[in-house]
């Protein structure tokens, strides 16, 4: 898995403050862009944030480019709806060059392994077999198993960000998107580190939200995410 971060709207801890404190003044945008610069941004996103003003969380957006992960994380992926996605299409990409597809630990250290890989690389060949005879690749997918390697560009705003890691980077998250949102949550931390600096599972800030379905395990996790 590869996650990198493509693009974000710049000086994204400037944006949100700027458009903050528009809510509460009637000075115009030029003149609050000076006044930004005369105060303490992470005092003010510390205070306004506190009060539950997230709107503004939402002029910030950044863009992550994914490669490598399986069709079973990037079908858990857009369930989040407050997101733009660009993903490699099966329709029109064909996937004979390529046999990449995700082996769970659980799977690798078993004695089903070799099994398991066999059994894929044998529905490889026979997808590849197919596009070769002529069948319409966007027919021969479906043959391709939830395992098969895509790759997406996701988009979100910060506020649905912050949404996304405290139920993406919990433990009881699925292990590959977890592996995902915390790679994505260290990017998003360089690039906006006052808004990301609570970001993680529900523990990282505040009581586990998961009732009796905690790990048990929120000081580590905390301690985690706090050193991140």
């Amino acid at each position: 898995m590869k996650v990198s971060l493509l693009s974000s709207t710049p000086d994204p801890e400037k944006a949100v403050t700027v458009a903050a404190k528009l809510c509460y003044s009637n000075s115009t945008i030029a003149e609050l862009e000076n006044k930004v610069r005369e105060i303490s941004v992470e005092k003010f996103l510390d205070k306004i944030l506190s009060m539950g003003h997230n709107s503004i969380l939402e002029h910030a957006s950044f863009s992550f480019g994914i490669d490598g992960i399986s069709r079973v994380t990037s079908h858990q992926l857009v369930r989040h709806r407050v997101a733009s996605y660009s993903q490699q299409s099966q329709r029109y990409v064909n996937l004979a060059s390529s046999d990449e597809y995700v082996v769970p630990d659980s799977i690798a250290g078993s004695e089903l392994s070799t099994e398991y890989n066999d059994f894929l690389d044998n529905i490889h060949a026979f997808y590849s077999k197919m596009v070769s005879a002529g069948i319409p690749k966007e027919d021969a997918r479906y043959l391709l198993p939830n395992a098969t390697c895509t790759k997406i560009i996701v988009t979100m705003n910060a506020r649905e960000l912050l949404h996304f890691f405290k139920l993406r980077c919990c433990e009881r998250a699925q292990w590959e998107i977890r592996d995902m949102a915390t790679r994505m949550l260290v990017l998003a931390k360089e690039a906006a580190p006052i808004i990301f600096k609570d970001g993680g599972p529900s523990c990282a800030s505040g009581p586990c939200c998961e009732g009796k379905m905690t790990c048990g395990n929120a000081i580590e996790i905390r301690k985690k995410f706090k050193e991140m």
